[in-house]
């Protein structure tokens, strides 16, 4: 069967059908509800929110510096796309999930021996059940040949493949490999023809990070705008079906949104403990593909409806506990007799979203060292002057101008500043640096620090 779709090249991203709460049978007040509860959770802190129902965006808002069309780094929501992809190659027969991983790689035959490893298959690997307990990033990726699938395998499973899960980069890398391998080309480029065009979305303003092999990460990495991962949820929610042609195998989102391998040992949080399937986490509600910091793409099939979230929220539950307390009750309840009032009041807020920018005189102008312990490391002097900020980093110097009592928004970089403060959002990814100035020092300081510890430079969509 292929699934090699044949519509045209997309140069302009199809917006998703627009509707008001109350149309589609929601209450806007319970939106709102959310709204407060997403700026007010300590932990938390939105960027992007789309909610839809029946197909329809009923709810949509950017909390200024980010923007509609800016992609957003999706860390490991990227692999409900390397899921997807792996969907589409087992439908058109290039993948089998029931062959092992080293078929797929048979230059590592001589060296791979454990008989462990050996049986490991593409579904176990999809399922994050490769019989590892602890993940295996490190170890893996410090195999001298530099390839995170052969270090992978040489690392002998603890049990048996199939019987136990563990969240680990490696397996779904494994998966990435082996739809490239099988392909021949990269993830973005297989899902161009078979997801992206047929949804109507652009590849402008994605990108995917790459290893050393120039193989795209899989399980991290993925950098979109809200509206895709708005557009996948309701893919998987339509069963495959994308405007009355089934561009994904119904087989296919089955078998991924079910559970396939107990995880109720995982952690303490109750939404990651009810079962995990291909790439996705079944949840108390529905199912999700999620990535650190609060990047969501929840489907909610009861109440045919999908959430969409953009954050910098280490507090990833507390996002999900609003989601059920005051979301989930507007998806199904009957909207209000005065509805349209509520509805106006809700795309109004939403229209006026807005992260708190620094308040104040104008920043000290000046050229500073980084102070001991300052973060990152590597960036190891900064500027200001003219109201522009000079940050020098790994070889490179990043220049922004700085907004005073808002967010100048400079490319990839946000940045507001008052007096001896600078904070600077690297707005293509969930991240916010604090810089302050003492003397002729400054200290930075993450308020959440980036997974893949790059330069600065590179905290951006790729090209």
């Amino acid at each position: 069967m292929s699934t090699e779709a044949t519509t045209p090249d997309v140069t302009r991203d199809v917006p998703l059908p627009r509707s008001t709460p109350s149309a589609q049978g929601v209450d806007a007040r319970g939106i709102a509800s959310f709204v407060d509860a997403l700026e007010n959770t300590p932990g938390v802190e939105p960027h992007s929110l789309l909610v839809l129902r029946h197909g329809h965006v009923v709810a949509e808002g950017w909390w200024a510096p980010f923007r509609p069309e800016r992609p957003h780094l999706l860390y490991s929501l990227s692999k409900s796309f390397t899921s997807t992809a792996l969907g589409f190659a087992v439908a058109e027969g290039i993948v089998d999930l029931d062959a092992t991983v080293l078929s797929y790689f048979p230059e590592h035959d001589d060296e791979i021996t454990d008989d462990r490893s050996r049986r490991i298959l593409v579904r176990h690997v999809a399922n994050m059940a490769s019989g590892h307990r602890e993940e295996t990033l490190g170890r893996a990726a410090e195999d001298p040949s530099g390839d995170i699938v052969k270090g992978f395998l040489k690392i002998r499973p603890d049990e048996e493949p199939g019987t136990l899960f563990c969240y680990n980069q490696p397996c779904t890398f494994s998966v990435s490999a082996i739809v490239q391998r099988a392909s021949g080309q990269g993830l973005l480029e297989y899902l161009r023809p078979r997801l992206l065009e047929p949804l109507g979305v652009s590849p402008e303003n994605l990108g995917w990070l790459r290893d050393g092999r120039d193989r795209e990460l899989g399980w991290s990495g993925f950098h979109a705008p809200t509206e895709l991962i708005a557009k996948l949820g309701q893919l998987y929610l339509q069963r495959g079906v994308w405007e009355g042609q089934q561009v994904l195998p119904e087989a296919w989102v089955v078998e991924a949104t079910r559970s396939h391998i107990d995880n109720a040992s995982f952690n303490d949080n109750p939404d990651w403990q009810q079962g995990y399937g291909f790439q996705f986490w079944i949840a108390r509600h529905g199912y999700r593909g999620d990535g650190a910091y609060g990047q969501f793409c929840v489907v909610l099939p009861e109440q045919d409806a999908v959430v969409a979230i953009t954050s910098q929220s280490p507090d990833m539950q507390a996002v999900l506990d609003a989601a059920w307390e005051h979301l989930l009750p507007a998806l199904t309840a009957d909207p209000p007799g005065d509805a349209t009032a509520h509805d106006e009041a809700l795309a109004h807020r939403l229209s006026a979203l807005e992260l708190p920018a620094l308040q104040g005189h104008p920043v000290v102008e000046g050229e500073f060292t980084a102070a001991p312990g300052s973060e990152p490391a590597s960036l190891t002097a900064v500027s200001t002057s003219g109201g522009e900020l000079a940050l020098h980093d790994s070889g490179d110097t990043l220049t922004a101008a700085i907004g005073q009592g808002s967010w100048a928004d400079t490319g990839p970089l946000a940045v507001s500043g008052a007096g001896s403060r600078v904070d600077v959002r690297f707005a293509e990814t969930p991240h916010l640096l604090h810089l302050e100035f003492d003397g002729e020092q400054f200290t930075g300081r993450w308020e959440t620090g980036p997974l893949h510890a790059p330069a600065l430079s590179t905290l951006r969509r790729p090209s």
